[in-house]
């Protein structure tokens, strides 16, 4: 095998038409093989034969795309000073754009003896068993396809799995389910289009394998949480070539583009799949330990962890740093997604110890000239002292707003009364970002999410059912503020079913209406439920696959027509904060309301209302693009969280001529727009219900 001195970068493996430009950074290596594989497996290894700037590097003309291929590193194996190089161990290239095959779960696949982790290197090759990285072809046809720009203030983002999302779906063809390829199916785009979403946020899309102790178990890591490529897209793809799932990615996004809808990708750049100190060898941890991974520098065997999975990479270092922006910037350039969503982002802005708001990391996103002009969302919370960073992150990004969660949950559930934190939550939660120079679309808002219950579980279960995890039910969060309203689990009985469907019709309805950006759960539009599993991390199995078979059809409905409500109506998507001053006919922009009609006042906040009301103007106060001047209906949003039917007696403060636009009392109602409220007449709101009213300027 001929290997040219090649360039030091780009790193990793990259095919320019001709051959293929190879580069791996380790400052500790002394020195590189490249192994090649060939389609029985069998190896041959090259030296890389130059060093620049800790880059080892070749270039190869007979390397062409499908090539498997790994690193044997060698260097010191010195854990108490936090190397752990070991050439016996095949490396992935943390560079790869494809990764062919999951780790065959044998010792050798560790640096120890399972039995004694502190104990002497166990050096045994353990190519049989790792994964391979796969050179592709770079070249895709995009056709001209644009993406669709949406704005974040009306952005309405769904989020799902890409496998869990279409294995049931019997409009889907079989070989297409679970797959990009089924996820951007016609089927599949009717659906989010009928539903009205606008972006689709995807749980982890970069490989990831299933941890040992999973496999152990007989269970699969199908949320994907565990990262060991942050280039490469996983499987999700009928069997072929190696490298198929890139070019199937891009096809996919390329037909969702075409339909207008975005892609959000949820990348996990806070820790790897190789875990503690007794964690496999795969990768980072061969390659250049000290330089990948935050140690504890009072014992550099052991890492810091802030992720609460056993490593925590190291963003203070400029080759990390490199590595996670060399990653973004490829997901948007070369796979062209529209964002990202950071898990335990508080993680990546931990200089040392402490979550720096203004450390490199943020620096160094928001002066990318590609970067910087994508959506950022970040989950504000991480495992480590101080990680809870809700409201505390920088302009340019939005976050996930688990106050919203918590707060629309406890009232809806009869947790807490009306107060403060509720009026702030549904106006945009200006308390945690009007003062970060922010507008209302930087609050994520979510009832649920693909960590927790289902919508339909929330209504259903009062207490967590995670036995099927094999943790003794001990995983997952103790504290949901949900309510089974009267039984535990599925029921048969016709007016329970009623009320828990007129709740998740109540739930769906303040997130649509609410400031900000709403987020959907997929499944919820659909009744999806997990069996009152709250942490279905680990089941890949008709415990987390949609149901469509089962799919409740007056929910969806219901569903879509407050997403159009949404979408036609500015009143509900304002990108500026509502002002005290009054409105241009001298009305509030907006204003609380008891049921009896009397403004709320603060002091009217520290009772025991369990019902409110809220008027919004159609007098915006804003302009469009254009400068026009911006118009709509005047708005009533009558939320009744008791138990019993509260009247609402408000014509005589805000006149009559109001129309029922949603109940969710009455889900199955197609035509509300056609009923008038008889005027000064009070309207009824159902208990666990949500009434909109609406009058025409």
């Amino acid at each position: 095998m001929k290997a040219l001195p090649g360039r030091p970068y780009p790193l990793g493996a990259t095919f320019d038409g001709s051959g293929t430009n190879v580069s791996l950074y380790s400052e500790v290596a002394q020195r590189v093989e490249l192994c090649l594989f060939d389609d029985q497996g069998v190896q041959t290894c090259v030296d890389l034969p130059e060093r620049t700037n800790f880059c080892w590097h070749a270039y190869l003309p007979e390397v062409t795309p499908v090539q498997r291929y790994g690193f044997r590193v060698h260097g010191p194996w010195q854990p108490e000073k936090g190397h752990r190089c070991c050439p016996g161990k095949l490396l992935l290239d943390p560079y790869a754009k494809a990764i062919d095959g999951d780790p065959q779960w044998n010792e050798a696949l560790f640096a120890h003896w399972l039995n004694n982790p502190d104990g002497p290197l166990n050096d045994s090759d353990s190519g049989p068993y790792a994964p391979r990285a796969v050179v592709v072809n770079p070249f895709f046809d995009w056709n001209h396809v644009h993406r669709p720009h949406v704005p974040l203030y009306d952005t309405i983002i769904y989020e799902t799995h890409v496998r869990g999302f279409s294995l049931r779906h019997g409009e889907i063809p079989q070989e297409l389910r679970g797959t990009y390829e089924g996820l951007s199916h016609p089927a599949a785009i009717e659906h989010f289009q009928s539903l009205g979403i606008t972006t689709l946020e995807l749980m982890p899309v970069h490989r990831h394998i299933t941890p040992k102790h999973l496999a152990d178990r007989g269970l699969r890591n199908y949320w994907g949480y565990d990262t060991i490529g942050y280039f490469a897209p996983h499987p999700y793809v009928r069997p072929g070539e190696p490298g198929a799932e890139v070019r199937q990615f891009k096809n996919m996004v390329k037909y969702l583009h075409l339909a207008g809808i975005e892609v959000i990708i949820d990348v996990v750049y806070n820790h790897t799949a190789e875990g503690n100190r007794r964690g496999p060898v795969l990768a980072f941890r061969g390659i250049d330990n000290a330089a990948y991974y935050h140690l504890d520098e009072r014992d550099p065997r052991r890492y810091v962890d802030f992720s609460g999975t056993g490593n925590t990479l190291n963003t203070s270092h400029p080759v990390v740093l490199q590595l996670i922006m060399d990653s973004l910037r490829y997901w948007v350039t070369e796979m062209h997604v529209d964002g990202f969503r950071f898990d335990l982002a508080p993680a990546l802005a931990r200089e040392l110890h402490e979550v720096d708001r203004l450390s490199s990391f943020f620096d160094i996103i928001h002066q990318d000239p590609i970067l910087s002009q994508v959506k950022l969302i970040a989950e504000p919370w991480d495992v480590g002292e101080g990680g809870y960073q809700v409201g505390r992150f920088p302009p340019l990004w939005s976050e996930w707003n688990d106050r919203y969660r918590d707060t629309v949950r406890r009232f809806w559930h009869g947790f807490q009364p009306v107060d403060r934190e509720l009026i702030q939550r549904l106006q945009g939660s200006p308390d945690l970002y009007e003062g970060t120079g922010r507008r209302p679309h930087a609050s994520v808002n979510f009832v649920t999410a693909h960590d927790g219950f289902t919508l339909r579980d929330l209504v259903s279960y009062d207490r967590k059912h995670n036995e099927a995890n094999r943790e003794d039910n001990r995983d997952g969060l103790d504290q949901n503020y949900s309510c089974n309203f009267g039984a535990e689990g599925p029921s048969d009985d016709p007016a329970l079913e009623a009320i828990r469907l007129r709740q998740q019709c109540s739930f769906l309805g303040t997130l649509m209406l609410s400031l900000g950006i709403p987020m959907l759960l997929g499944g919820d539009e659909i009744g999806r439920t997990q069996g009152g599993n709250n942490n279905a991390y680990c089941q890949d199995n008709e415990l987390s696959w949609y149901d469509w078979d089962h799919a409740n059809p007056t929910l969806l409905a219901f569903a879509a027509r407050l997403v159009h409500l949404r979408r036609t109506h500015p009143v509900f998507r304002r990108w500026r904060w509502f002002e005290d001053r009054p409105a241009g006919d001298g009305r509030p922009h907006r204003a609380w309301y008891a049921p009896d009609g009397h403004e709320l006042a603060d002091e009217d906040l520290d009772g025991n209302l369990r019902a409110i009301g809220l008027f919004l103007s159609g007098e915006v106060g804003l302009v469009n693009e254009r400068g026009q001047t911006i118009q709509d209906d005047d708005f009533l949003l009558l939320m009744n969280a008791a138990t019993d039917v509260r009247m609402f007696t408000l014509a005589a403060v805000l006149g009559d001529d109001w129309r029922v636009v949603v109940d969710s009392a009455r889900p199955e109602a197609e035509d509300l727009d056609a009923e008038p409220v008889p005027n000064g007449q009070p309207v009824a709101v159902q208990s666990h219900g949500l009434v909109v009213l609406s009058r025409e300027r």
